[in-house]
């Protein structure tokens, strides 16, 4: 192949790459606030799946701290009934088998989970991916979820996977990486609630 085809094979390379790179923009720019709008959506929703009858979200982010370092919260809640406190929410993320496991936790006043959510997560389908299955179930009845199981819990719980805690099959990392989510969430959350009347 002689320079000049060479060099006029680069150039055309370069344009549609620069092309692509413009679309790609375009597009990115064109839909980001409508996925902002969905984020947003779901986690209002997901709000009120774990406090059915709440009224107020008041985010009051940096407000609870991580007592585990591999754990970080990207948004905590206030969360109020009739304008008394209820609860406290926080969206939370944890390292887990495929990568990051987002969990949304609720803890009640009264110093119990409410419920969770998993919001994201990148485990192995038919696996770790249970975790946030509404079809797979922990029990011989048929009755509870994984996720289910953390409901009603005591936020002070040790949340140990196959003490208190039961296990996904054949997926024991991603059932810890969520026990371990959920407890530094119950913890600091509880922490937050002490301080501001929130445990009853």
């Amino acid at each position: 192949m002689k320079v000049r085809e060479i060099f006029t094979l680069g150039i055309v390379l370069m344009v549609y790459s620069v092309a692509a790179c413009v679309g790609l923009a375009f597009v990115y720019s064109g839909t980001k606030e409508t996925i902002a709008q969905r984020t947003q959506a779901d986690l209002e929703a997901a709000l009120k799946e774990l406090f059915p009858g709440a009224d107020d979200f008041e985010e009051i982010s940096g407000a609870a701290v991580s007592p585990d370092p591999g754990v970080s919260f990207e948004k905590e809640y206030a969360v109020r009934q009739g304008g008394r406190l209820v609860g406290a929410a926080l969206r939370a993320r944890g390292g887990s088998y495929g990568g990051p496991i987002i969990v949304l936790v609720g803890v009640n006043a009264g110093g119990t989970i409410s419920r969770i959510k998993i919001m994201e997560h990148t485990d192995t389908p038919g696996l770790g991916a249970n975790a946030a299955s509404g079809d797979y179930f922990i029990d011989q009845d048929g009755t509870t979820t994984f996720y289910g199981q953390f409901t009603g819990k005591a936020a002070a719980d040790p949340f140990e996977v196959k003490d208190d805690v039961a296990a996904l099959t054949a997926a024991t990392i991603t059932s810890r990486a969520v026990a371990r989510v959920v407890k530094a969430s119950a913890d600091a959350a509880l922490e937050w609630l002490g301080k501001n009347g929130g445990i009853q």
